[in-house]
């Protein structure tokens, strides 16, 4: 029962769960943002609904993979439920708002023409994945081919697998060309501008004299193990284009978080 269980964080849950999930990079990276977004401090049993269903208009209606993105989300909050440390599963409350399919696919249309912008380095991380993908093509086929030799397809699992391997693979080489014909990489300001742009390192101090330090990238370049905040993100909305000295405000569910900007250092 619920009121058994001793309370935990939304982080400590959050670690808990992906030591027995796993799930990949993917599912981490979509649970440590959901995470960060709500509040690692925050108590699981104090969630609410009306908390969780915010997140998706945190997550922007930019976002043509929304489904996708929110699975491993859902997921750890049934587990929560599962689990004994929330009432009813909040994953439930994760649905997009009615017309979001028509918006989404509005969206996806005039990303065709819309650029995005990123750091060289992130450009040249996308360029390798994609040729990696593409290399992976004749094994995926090999396997393909020894899979099919085998007539009986009721229960060919090698089959199965094989298949939506290839099909993961072709899904993500399709997005990645996409994302790359509509990219243009750019340069941090120069050093006399000292605002923060795509590529700079902000430090930023909060009330408490606490210190944070990290890259402002493009969304697809985000990486909290590396330190790299998305421009997309609260907290990198809040310091784009502004300069060292500048008090910045990151509005969170637990509350508004405000920080100076202590320094802004242009990229490479």
């Amino acid at each position: 029962m619920m009121g058994e269980r001793k309370p935990v964080t939304v982080g400590e849950l959050a670690t808990q769960f992906l030591m027995q999930a796993g799930g990949g990079p993917e599912a981490q990276t979509e649970i440590n943002r959901f995470v960060r977004w709500l509040g690692g401090g925050r108590q699981v049993d104090r969630l609410s609904s009306h908390e969780v269903a915010g997140y998706i208009d945190h997550m922007g209606t930019t976002t043509t993979d929304l489904l996708r993105k929110l699975e491993p989300v859902k997921l750890f909050l049934a587990y929560a439920k599962k689990e004994g440390y929330t009432a009813t599963n909040l994953g439930v409350n994760l649905r997009p708002k009615k017309g979001a399919p028509k918006a989404t696919l509005s969206l996806a249309k005039q990303a065709t023409v819309e650029r995005e912008y990123m750091t060289e380095e992130g450009y040249r991380g996308l360029v390798e994945e994609l040729e990696s993908l593409k290399a992976q093509r004749p094994r995926i086929a090999e396997a393909l081919r020894l899979a099919m030799a085998d007539k009986d397809f009721r229960e060919n699992a090698p089959l199965d697998a094989a298949r939506d391997h290839q099909a993961h693979v072709e899904a993500r080489i399709r997005e990645l060309e996409a994302l790359l014909n509509r990219a243009e990489v750019t340069r941090a300001e120069e050093p006399e501008a000292a605002r923060a742009a795509l590529g700079s390192t902000v430090v930023l101090i909060d009330e408490s004299g606490g210190e944070m330090q990290f890259t402002l990238v493009h969304p697809h370049e985000a990486s909290p193990v590396q330190g790299k905040v998305s421009i997309a993100s609260p907290t990198g909305k809040a310091v784009f284009g502004r300069v060292a000295g500048d008090q910045v405000s990151v509005t969170a569910p637990a509350g508004v978080l405000r920080y100076r900007i202590e320094a802004v250092e242009p990229g490479a």
